[in-house]
């Protein structure tokens, strides 16, 4: 009939093929374990798939051979009888190496199965399945990574909208380990503007510049904002300093650096914070820490920051009579001279005492926002003297 294709090989080198295909399968899989240390490393349950899907595509190989009309555009239906989840224990370039070990093993057998004066046919016809087998590794591997990619975006927004909220439940742990950020440490967590771009694309760039920086990341666009979790920090300013660039216009707030994953909900309170209360420190450094905004943060409502203000400037100052008169006085005037006359005290003595309230609440008062950060921090404590008298006598 007209458009009829002649078979490939002679009847009889199609029937030799059929009988020695289970053969070939077990020699294919016996050099696999042979020439490749890794393959005899995986689990008996990986072997047993690998050895599957070489049967499956020896099978297949004959099926195409034997048809005539047939070609090898489905090839991909090989690779149908592994699970998914085989992709990400066997790289790519591994199982290329799979396909190129079955390759030779039936290039080995060619003449011992071909009949007489068609091995030369046979030999052509492997190395041209071959091809499209390494094709159909390619796109399998290709589509796998596009689902696990989608999959993991999705893991990775729910693991930061888990974090935004302080929630550190059984999902948190589940999706967390399934991202392999069980054993990240040194996480901080930072947030900006996010620049012009799709979200993905924003994440990605990020991601990429954290991991050249030898810096894991998390991260996440939030309507306007860009938030990342970042994981195995030394210096959280530092490191988002050296990201600055992927966030848009505007301040950059940094939370504080916490053991794990599971207790960055504080580091991202102080950035989420922060972040909303640094229009009112216009000149602010970009990035900075939220611990530089707590008297906005205070001012802007937040009860975290009014009780950090206490614990780390009032409570010191309350407990020396002299640093905290000083410290009042200084704010009020904002002149060594005119506090030692307030005080009736030599300017050396202002000026050591200035020292001592350094030292003791980390904050410098002739630094302008040092200075306001604290004159908030007593601002705060004498609006809540009132409260806890009424506790008391009520």
């Amino acid at each position: 009939m007209p458009g009829t294709r002649r078979p490939r090989g002679t009847t009889a080198t199609r029937r030799r093929l059929e009988r020695n295909a289970g053969q070939l399968a077990t020699s294919a899989v016996q050099r696999m374990d042979a020439q490749h240390e890794w393959y005899r490393e995986l689990s008996a349950e990986d072997r047993s798939w690998v050895g599957l899907v070489a049967q499956a595509g020896i099978a297949s190989f004959i099926a195409w051979y034997r048809d005539p009309t047939s070609t090898p555009a489905d090839i991909v239906d090989v690779f149908g009888t592994a699970p998914r989840e085989l992709t990400r224990s066997i790289s790519l370039r591994r199982t290329l190496d799979l396909v190129r070990t079955v390759i030779e093993e039936m290039e080995s057998q060619v003449e011992r199965i071909a009949a007489p004066g068609e091995g030369e046919e046979l030999r052509t016809a492997v190395l041209h399945y071959s091809r499209e087998i390494a094709f159909g590794a390619a796109q399998v591997y290709a589509q796998a990574a596009e689902t696990r990619g989608a999959w993991d975006a999705r893991l990775e927004s729910l693991v930061v909208d888990a974090v935004l909220r302080g929630e550190a439940d059984d999902s948190l742990q589940s999706r967390v380990a399934a991202l392999g950020w069980d054993r990240v440490t040194a996480v901080s967590v930072a947030a900006g503007e996010a620049p012009q771009g799709g979200s993905a694309a924003v994440v990605d760039a990020l991601r990429s510049a954290a991991a050249d920086r030898g810096i894991e990341c998390l991260a996440a666009v939030q309507g306007h904002r860009l938030v990342a979790v970042l994981g195995q920090v030394e210096d959280p300013v530092r490191t988002v300093t050296d990201l600055a660039d992927h966030w848009g216009q505007g301040p950059i707030v940094v939370g504080p650096r916490v053991p794990h994953v599971f207790a960055a909900g504080r580091s991202a309170r102080s950035a989420l914070s922060g972040l909303d209360a640094a229009r009112a420190w216009p000149e602010a450094p970009r990035p900075c820490s939220g611990a530089e905004l707590l008297g906005e943060r205070a001012l802007a409502g937040d009860e975290r920051a009014r009780r950090a203000l206490a614990e780390r400037v009032h409570r010191p100052l309350a407990s020396s009579a002299q640093l905290l008169e000083t410290a009042r006085a200084y704010l009020a005037s904002g002149s060594l001279e005119a506090t030692a006359r307030t005080l009736y005290v030599h300017p050396n003595t202002v000026r050591y005492r200035l020292g001592r309230i350094t030292d003791e609440t980390g904050y410098d008062l002739t630094d302008g926002h040092d200075a306001f950060t604290v004159r908030i921090a007593l601002a705060v404590a004498l609006l809540d003297a009132p409260r806890q008298w009424r506790r008391r006598t009520t």
